[in-house]
């Protein structure tokens, strides 16, 4: 849709635009009124040949420079940073004139580097190429620093678990992605510097560079001849203007269109990897990490190779994955280990991991079968395999933007497979997705768990992912253990209220055992459990729950309870009781008036589970 400005928007708007271009339009008389016979046309294209020359020299030592100065500005929590990136934008408020004294003081004849170089930096080109790039950085700088500020660090963290190094993280993840906004500051360099007078008048007066010149010949004849000299300078400023927004390679801006089934789950072959994992091959962590008041302290060493974490917002769980991975560093104590490997030892890019942010972390600029290929040590012929069994074939020259998120995640799995990862790590995959293609993704996963040996260790804060995709799982919160076990045996007998409410489960309270098969929840309630072996002992603490179907209205039950509310819960009715200070959660066969009424409940014991609390 196209967006309109308000009027008076529009009216400014036009009215700085108007004022921009009437300069450019004043000089168009002046072409055939100018001095035309007497200029000096050999020293003008020395002139020319001198700014275009100095300015080229200074814009490439500012790349070289600037990038990396820029990158270590968006990224460096250095103290220095700040203070050094205020330094770094003074020349812009600097007049031109004021930076052409400082130069002399650091450049000039007196100057200790001054005496040591004989002079050789004023009066010369060189001197021309120093000030210039002093005066033209700033613009390569911030635009640098702004293009990687922007850029997720998480492609670079996905980078390092693939197998590669700072270096060629920062080559072929972060610049490439950097780039246009760089392309477009080294522009504005190039052309600050070809532009420069005032610092280049007081460090190297000679060699004429063409501001200079101009100022020379219209200090001399006066306005008739500026329009020889005005010409060559717009127009390598309008080349150069129209060069810095060429955009590079043609994009392909067309919504998405996913292959036909592009989400479908792929089939498990029949011969499925275990689901129990011997000794050499099973995750153990001891997680120590102090940020702040923050303290994450985690043991767990589970015996298959589907694993989930859980626990809410802020618990440690993210944190927890990143200690996994080795892209935070651990305090003392913490360890990492698949097997025998001690993986704590070694940094993210020899772990052989394979690691997925929310967004799967695929580079934006590269095709499929490029972001295939990018793990150092990738397999082709697994690579081969993934794209054909994953049902990738159609997709892979297509970039990240042109694929749906059911397509992203195969492809960030398949990137991890080609190298023969032995452990995944998923970080909250399914949060941003809506709840038919979260259901229909987490068939697709569960589907290539089967099929895969590799550990997978899935961070989330639903439930229902975690029992779904997961054989052991552990709790986490505020960055301590509540429970870990067998998926089953948490959600069956969790260990605490706190446990019950994180997994979701209703119906769940702590009490205290009584003799026989009975359990007090408070407000002198007793509930009947079914008699089996094993029941705590009477004086025990103890943890309880009722199924919601084990509750049922009576007439002629024996509680009194207060109904709360009733509302519908996937498609059923529902109502929340009160009883003996507890909620409790009923499945209803029919509706009941939504307002607060008593009523007579009874409690089928076959539903009430009881087992010992731990602590």
């Amino acid at each position: 849709m196209a967006r309109r400005l308000a009027g008076p928007l529009r009216l400014l708007a036009l009215l700085l635009a108007a004022y921009l271009c009437a300069p450019f339009i004043a000089s168009l008389p002046q072409i055939g009124q100018a001095d035309w016979a007497n200029v000096d046309w050999a020293q003008t294209w020395s002139a020319v040949g001198i700014s275009a020359g100095s300015a080229t020299l200074a814009a490439l030592v500012t790349l070289l420079g600037g990038v990396p100065l820029g990158y270590w500005l968006a990224r460096s929590g250095s103290r220095l940073a700040a203070p050094l990136g205020f330094i770094v934008q003074l020349p812009l408020a600097l007049p031109p004139l004021t930076s052409g004294v400082l130069l002399l003081f650091l450049l000039g004849p007196y100057s200790p580097i001054g005496r040591l170089t004989g002079g050789a930096l004023t009066d010369s080109f060189a001197g021309i190429v120093l000030a210039e790039t002093f005066v033209a950085a700033p613009f390569l700088i911030i635009a640098a620093r702004s293009a990687f500020a922007a850029i997720d660090p998480v492609f670079e963290d996905v980078a390092a678990t693939l197998g590669h190094r700072a270096g060629s993280r920062f080559f072929r993840v972060a610049l490439p992605a950097a780039w246009p906004s760089i392309r477009a500051g080294l522009a504005l360099a190039w052309l600050r510097a070809f532009g420069e007078f005032g610092a280049t008048v007081m460090v190297a007066y000679h060699p004429y560079s063409l501001p200079v010149y101009t100022y020379v010949v219209f200090g001399g004849q006066g306005l008739p001849a500026m329009m020889p000299l005005l010409l060559p300078t717009l127009a390598i400023a309008v080349a150069c203007a129209a060069l810095s927004i060429v955009r590079l390679g043609a994009r392909d801006d067309a919504e998405p269109t996913p292959a036909a089934g592009g989400d479908e789950p792929p089939l498990a072959p029949a011969g499925a990897a275990p689901d129990t994992l011997a000794p050499e091959s099973r995750l153990a962590i001891r997680l120590r990490r102090q940020l702040g008041a923050f303290r994450l302290a985690v043991d767990w060493a589970p015996a298959s190779r589907r694993l989930a974490i859980v626990g809410p917002s802020g618990s440690g769980k993210s944190l927890a994955l990143r200690l996994i991975a080795g892209l935070e560093p651990g305090d003392d104590g913490n360890a990492v280990k698949l097997g025998d490997t001690a993986l704590g030892a070694l940094p993210p890019e020899r772990r052989q991991i394979g690691y997925m942010p929310q967004d799967y972390g695929l580079f934006p600029h590269m095709t499929v079968a490029a972001q295939l290929a990018f793990p150092v040590d990738a397999d082709p012929a697994a690579a081969r395999y993934w794209i054909e069994h994953l049902g990738l074939g159609a997709l892979t020259q297509r970039l990240p933007r042109q694929l749906s998120l059911g397509q992203r995640q195969r492809v960030a799995l398949a990137r991890a497979l080609t190298r023969h990862s032995h452990l995944l790590l998923f970080d909250e995959p399914f949060s941003a997705l809506d709840t038919p293609r979260r259901r229909q993704l987490r068939r697709s996963l569960r589907a290539l768990q089967r099929e895969i040996g590799a550990v997978t260790v899935i961070v989330t804060h639903d439930p229902d992912e975690a029992a779904q995709l997961a054989d052991d799982v552990l709790v986490i919160d505020q960055g301590e253990t509540l429970q870990a076990g067998p998926v089953a045996e948490v959600f069956a007998r969790p260990a605490s209220r706190r446990v019950a409410e994180l997994l979701g489960l209703r119906n769940v309270g702590e009490g205290v055992m009584k003799d026989g098969a009975s359990v007090e929840i408070g407000g002198r309630i007793a509930l009947d459990a079914a008699a089996s072996v094993g029941l705590p002992d009477a004086g025990r603490a103890v943890m309880w729950r009722v199924a919601p179907r084990a509750i049922r209205l009576d007439a002629d039950g024996p509680f009194e309870a207060r109904i709360e509310s009733v509302d519908l819960r996937d498609g059923e009715h529902c109502a929340r009781i009160e009883l003996g200070g507890q909620a409790f959660d009923v499945a209803l066969d029919a509706t009941l008036p939504d307002a607060p009424v008593t009523c007579r409940i009874a409690i089928d014991p076959v539903g009430v589970t009881v087992w010992e609390r731990a602590g």
